[in-house]
Parts: structure tokens; sequence; C-alpha cells
């Protein structure tokens, strides 16, 4: 993937450099990229995966797919389909590494009770709220379990019996016994096991007592021999309980951890906790909302694997948060679009317009290029015939000056067509809406080009009216009104009330009638659109992916 080039030129790539010069793990590298099935990846997660599998690739290593099932209470397999989904969509391939933290249950209570036998870690009796009291503050040590202390028999006894489910839900903890006074919160006797009597997707109800994130990664990492273990900035104050584990436990070329700055986007919201409210009150239609970050949704919107990678390379990695203009993402999808996707004309807004000297039952086909980016994509055969549709906007009664499309008595020139001239104008007698232009077309225009030299200022796509297909066309905008919807302290009182809306009744030309879900073309002069999966034989659904309009190679233009 050409497009992953860029990640060679990040700290991490250098990391990985001196590692393989000094001849650690025997040069090799090995990633991982670890999700929580508790819910829909998001763009957030792009730069994951492609950091992830994009460095393996590059430095000719493996890179695993891991699930972190250790908390059954949030997890389910619809989000475990979805994952495999989108890390395949996104062009990755584990091959036949996928595992799971659950594969290593057994392996994992084996670990704590080494470290209870070396008296690195305690059965607990202090509640939650006890354990949260006694833990301190960041300016003030933490205080001591009163069962900190017990013998490594008693611990080794109470900790098979939390096994067996003998102890109530959250009646007792497995803590690592470390240090009570470090000024790094998470060294605090950290627990490393709770009672949880919830079945689990995978094992059922085998177990009753489940490892905590902290305690599973680095020893899962061990396991599966990952060499260097990649995450974002919220766990570096854990990397020192990440080495405490797998010094504690003997591990031998222990992995390593380094993290790198998470992917924030302007008008994006990527807190899975708050994605999941968005979806069950019902402010989008799913996970797969077009509106929405998730990666099931930007693939439901248009955007393309290519874009993203692209995006997610040419933004870098670095070791400082900061937010992304969402322009730049669109940029890219764009750029990709430009150049593979085919160009149809499509009416979103109807205005009939009959031609009165064009004779009555012909039929003409103009062949018009599919993209002028790609000339082996050829041409498509558009027909045409005495009664079409334009856009309502491309017509106005009393233009303005700089108003150069169709006007009482103007020549246009419509795309591969003929040249136009608007003669009458007929309105609706009850409502004055405009229903409907006469016109009259240049027969000598054929292919809207004229011997005689003369120029005409507008073009404009339309469709044959008898052989239009019929398309509802959604069109998406942000679904938050400010760049930041944080702002104000509740994000919900930024959503956009016009995020979609809906064109029931649009029109494209006939080379679309039979596009599958997926299939992306740029409707001219409007912008690109996908199906969405939505579509019956008796009518297509379009989704707007991106407008024509780039802000940010106008952005990019201006700092060159």
């Amino acid at each position: 993937m050409q497009e992953l080039e860029p990640l060679r030129n990040t700290f991490i790539q250098e990391i990985i450099d001196a590692d393989r010069a000094a001849g650690r793990y025997g040069g090799r590298v090995h990633t991982r990229f670890p999700p929580e099935p508790n819910g829909y990846l998001h763009i957030g997660h792009a730069r994951a995966i492609c950091v992830d599998f994009g460095l393996a690739m590059l430095n000719g290593g493996l890179c695993n797919l891991r699930f972190d099932d250790t908390n059954p209470t949030k997890e389910d397999e619809e989000y475990v389909q979805s994952i495999i989904e989108d890390v395949k969509w996104l062009g990755f391939d584990w091959g036949d590494r996928l595992y799971y933290a659950s594969d290593y249950f057994e392996q994992l209570y084996e670990y704590a009770v080494q470290l209870i036998k070396k008296g690195k870690a305690y059965v607990c009796d202090l509640s939650p709220e006890e354990i949260r009291e006694y833990r301190g503050t960041l300016t003030e040590p933490g205080k001591e379990s009163p069962y900190r202390n017990r013998s490594v028999e008693e611990n080794l006894d109470l900790f098979r019996r939390m096994r067996a489910g003998e102890f109530p839900e959250g009646s007792r903890t497995l803590r690592a016994k470390i240090d009570m006074a470090s000024p790094n919160l998470n060294m605090r006797d950290p627990v490393i096991y709770r009672i949880q009597k919830v079945r689990h997707h995978r094992t059922g109800d085998e177990w009753c007592i489940y490892p905590m994130y902290d305690f599973a990664h680095p020893l899962s990492d061990a396991i599966e021999g990952i060499t260097h273990s990649l995450c974002t900035l919220e766990f570096e104050d854990h990397r020192p309980l990440y080495d405490w584990f797998l010094e504690a436990l003997e591990i031998k070329d222990p992995p390593k951890q380094i993290e790198f700055a998470r992917l924030e986007l302007t008008h994006v919201i990527t807190s899975k906790r708050r994605l999941r409210r968005l979806v069950d009150e019902g402010h989008v239609r799913g996970w797969d909302d077009p509106r929405m970050p998730t990666l099931a949704g930007l693939r439901r919107r248009g955007y393309t694997p290519k874009a993203i990678r692209t995006f997610v390379a040419e933004a870098g990695v670095s070791k400082t948060n900061s937010k992304i203009e969402y322009a730049r993402l669109e940029h890219y999808v764009r750029q990709d679009l430009n150049a593979t996707a085919p160009r149809v004309m499509a009416v979103l807004h109807p205005l009939r317009v009959v031609i009165t000297n064009y004779p009555e039952g012909q039929v003409e086909t103009f062949e018009v290029e599919n993209n002028p980016e790609d000339p082996s994509a050829g041409t498509r055969p558009v027909p045409f015939s005495r009664e079409i549709y334009i856009e309502r906007d491309d017509f106005m009664e009393d233009p303005p000056k700089k108003f150069f499309r169709l006007a009482p008595g103007r020549e246009v020139r419509l795309k591969g067509a003929y040249y136009i001239t608007c003669q009458e104008v007929i309105k609706d007698p009850e409502t004055g809406e405009i229903v409907e232009l006469r016109c009259t077309y240049d027969p000598e225009s054929r292919g809207g080009w004229t011997t005689d030299g003369r120029k005409v200022r507008g073009t404009l796509h339309w469709v044959s009216a008898a052989h239009a297909v019929k398309a509802e066309v959604r069109l998406y905008d942000h679904l938050f009104l400010t760049e930041d919807p944080e702002e104000g302290g509740d994000f919900m009182a930024n959503l956009n009330p016009n995020s979609l809306v809906v064109l029931p009744e649009c029109l494209i030309e006939p080379s679309v009638a039979n596009a599958s879900a997926g299939d992306r073309f740029q409707f001219l002069r409007h912008g690109y659109f996908c199906v969405d999966p939505d579509s019956t034989p008796e009518k297509l659904v379009f989704n707007r992916t991106v407008t024509l309009k780039d802000t940010w190679a106008k952005i990019q233009s201006k700092e060159s």
C-alpha cells in the first residue's frame, strides 16, 4: 500500500529501526490491534489500525487482530463481527492470527497465581468505593488495604474460591501488591481480577472472575510474541504497570509499549459511550448511519478505504494530541473518488423542459465520457428526447447580472447534447410556481458545439424524462454544529437539526439503473454519491458522500 509510506517517517519507525539495529527480538516486528468488542470502530481507530498493521507491513512483520474481551457486561458478538468486517474493509489481513484475550483466561489465571506465590498479589475485601477512598490523590499517598498482608496460603485459597464462585459479585478482588505511595496512581495496588457473575459471549458461564485490561493486555502481548505494543497516549501512565507485570513474571524478551496521539477530528465525537447514546436515543439510524464517525457509517456514506488510509498516513503520528480539520479527510475522499468515480447526470430538484421544435417520439443517444480524469474509462450512452428535466436552480425568470444559466430568451448548452433557448415559462395558475419551461433547440449544435463559433457561458446537466431513473437522495452534513461538539458541556445541545435532508423524487440518467449498494458516482455539479443498502429494485437510494467543494485543497494551495 503505497499510501502508507509516510508512516516510515514517524518516531515509532525510529524506535523500530533502533531495536532492529540492536538485534532486539531477533530483528522481528510483530504488532497487534486489540479492540474492545463493546461498540463499532470509528475514524479514531483507523489511525490505530493503519499504524499497527501498516508498520508491521512496512517492516516485513506481522500484526495480530486480538479482541480484548475481558468485560462481558459490555461486549457483544455483533461488535466482534463489525470489527472484523471494518478491518478487512480498510484493507488489512491478519492471516490466521485472530485471537481473543478470552483464549488466555486459563493462562492469565495461572499468571495471577504466580504473582500470589511471589507475594506480589493479594485478595482484598474492600468495596470498590473503599478502594477508591484508600487510593489517595495526586498530591496525597494512598493507604494500604487492611487485607494487604494476608499470607500466601490464604490468598491462594481465597483466589481459588473466587474462581469457584463462592463469593458474591463485587465482594472481593485480586490486587497487585506494588506501592500505595507511588506518585503514579496506576501503581497503587491496582485491581487485576474482579468477580463478575456474567455470561461471556465466548466462554459462557465457565468463568465468574475476569482479568482487568491492565493485567490482561501486557500478558496477552507476551503470549503472542508481540514486539512493539502500540497504543494511544492515555495509556502512557499505564506503561510502568505494563512493564511491572512483565518483570514480576520474569517474561523473556518482553514487548515494548509505545504511545502515540489519538486521531481527533473537528465536528466529531469518538467516545463509544456518547456514540451509543446517539444510537440508543434515536438521534441517528444506527451505528452505520452515514453521519456517524464509525467506519461502518463512513463506508455506507461512500468513503473509500484508500482515502482513509491516505488521510491517516499523511496526517502523521505524533506524541501530542490535537484536532484535525474534517475538511482534510474530505479532501482525500474527493481525491480518490475524482480518479475512480464514473460521472453521471442527476437532477435533484427537477424542473420539466419541453423542447417544442424537437420531433415528438424521437430519441437520440449521445456518448458522454465516464471520467475525464481517466480516458480508459470510456464513454456511456445517454438518451435524449423531447422532454427533459433540469435543476430548478438552473433557471431564473429575472436573473442577476452574473447568473449564466437558463433564463427567458437565453441560450445555454445541455451537457453533451444541444444548445437550447428558453421561449416560454409555464406557471401553476394557483400558486404561481414555475412548473415547466418551453424551449427550442439548435439542431446544428449536436454534441453541445456549433460550427459558427458562437459560445454560451452556461452548461447544464439534464436527464431525459422518458428514461430517467427515480431515486431518493440523502444529503448529509456534520452531525454537530460546532467544531468542538463538547462546547458548552452538553454535546447533545450541539446536534445539527439539518444533518440529514432527504430528497425523495430525484431523477438520474439510466446508466445507474443496475447500480448496487456501495457503488460510487460523481453527480455532475453536485458531488460524490454512493448507493445505499436501503435501495430496492423499485427505487434507488443515494447518499451524498462529499460535495465538490474542497476547502482543504484551497488551504494547501495558499500555504504552498
